[in-house]
């Protein structure tokens, strides 16, 4: 039925559906591509993306390596952002806890979000999180100071990766950005309609 309503087309209709098609189909990559890159690198840890575990990885080796931690923030973001611990050394396959401290100075609640990697970029693959306040939409109230933790582990299985076997150091950076705040947040920072009426 396709192929008889194709033939059935003018020459200037079907180079209007091929060209329709065409935006659909690229259009359609556009829209899977995010997903579809994400998938790749957590699955390849490209770019220094981190491994997800739902538990501890069971094995613990003698080998060591140090993890050192970083902060940043957006150029415009206003709260104070930092490792509370820069170094830590950790045995591969040990599951270990680490804080970051995040402290909102300004009068107003500020909402932020925090992305992340590793460095070097191999050892994305090996650096797995089992708990973490990435991707986390996180409110400060004015004053406020949390606490964040991050648990992690190294995987043994680096040292049978030719490319990380030789990784002494890993950094841990996160980077907070700012965000829209919630509804309820924003509502409360509207004036009342009663209170501007008087």
């Amino acid at each position: 039925m396709i192929r008889r309503a194709w033939r059935n087309l003018s020459g200037p209709q079907r180079t209007l559906a091929q060209t329709v098609g065409v935006v659909v189909f690229m259009g359609s990559l556009g829209f899977a591509s995010v997903p579809l890159y994400d998938l790749f690198c957590r699955v390849t840890g490209y770019g220094g993306t981190t491994q997800v575990a739902q538990a501890d990885s069971g094995v613990v080796l003698d080998h060591t390596v140090r993890v050192r931690f970083d902060a940043s923030k957006a150029r415009d973001f206003p709260w104070e952002f930092r490792p509370v611990q820069r170094t830590m050394e950790v045995r591969l396959g040990e599951t270990n806890l680490a804080f970051y401290e995040a402290y909102n100075p300004t009068d107003e609640p500020v909402a932020g979000i925090a992305s992340f990697n590793v460095t070097p970029y191999d050892a994305g693959l090996h650096f797995a999180k089992i708990h973490c306040f990435c991707f986390e939409f996180q409110v400060l109230e004015p004053g406020e100071r949390v606490e964040m933790p991050v648990s992690f582990f190294v995987d043994p299985a680096m040292l049978d990766d030719a490319e990380a076997r030789g990784i002494r150091q890993i950094t841990l950076s996160y980077t907070f950005h700012k965000a829209d705040l919630p509804e309820e947040y924003a509502a409360l920072a509207e004036p009342d309609a009663e209170t501007s009426a008087r």
